[in-house]
């Protein structure tokens, strides 16, 4: 069964604030932003509650380098011929189809309509499409498998 492409618009819901500014492949667990939502169409008590919360998980849009051509085939993951190519879904590269990026941080605190994290990794200025609360619940259930190379990838990432 073929199905209708649609076009889905969305409004940020806020922005990154500080944190890095530039798009660096590792060493992101040590930086520190703020999640700032826009005001016009938040109250603070939107937030009431991430308080309680060790993490959250933020949804946001891949804005630096928009432009780059997208992938939706194959390729190796950081252009390292030593490790295999595989489809863009699985990897977490930012040149996906529709350039949404997700990533768990800590909460450190929230002041108004911002939740201050460490570990989030993008750079200030990025546009938040949601953020979500990390529960128990909602972690995988039974053992992990992924790839060895993942895990080489990942060693300084954080």
């Amino acid at each position: 069964m073929e199905s209708t492409p649609i076009e889905i618009r969305m409004t940020p819901i806020g922005f990154v604030r500080g944190g890095r500014r530039e798009a660096t492949k590792d060493g992101w667990g040590s930086n520190r932003s703020r999640l700032e939502l826009d005001a016009a169409r938040f109250a603070p008590d939107s937030l009431a509650g991430i308080e309680d919360l060790s993490h959250v998980e933020v949804v946001f849009y891949f804005h630096v380098d928009a432009d780059e051509p997208m992938e939706t085939g194959a390729r190796h993951p950081r252009n390292r011929s030593d490790w295999p190519s595989v489809g863009i879904f699985a990897q977490r590269g930012r040149m996906r189809p529709n350039r949404i990026g997700v990533s768990v941080c800590r909460v450190l605190g929230v002041h108004g309509l911002a939740i201050e994290v460490e570990g989030l990794d993008a750079v200030d200025g990025t546009p938040l499409l949601d953020i979500k609360p990390v529960w128990e619940g909602y972690l995988p259930r039974g053992e992990l498998r992924q790839p060895a190379w993942s895990r080489e990838l990942m060693a300084n990432y954080w």
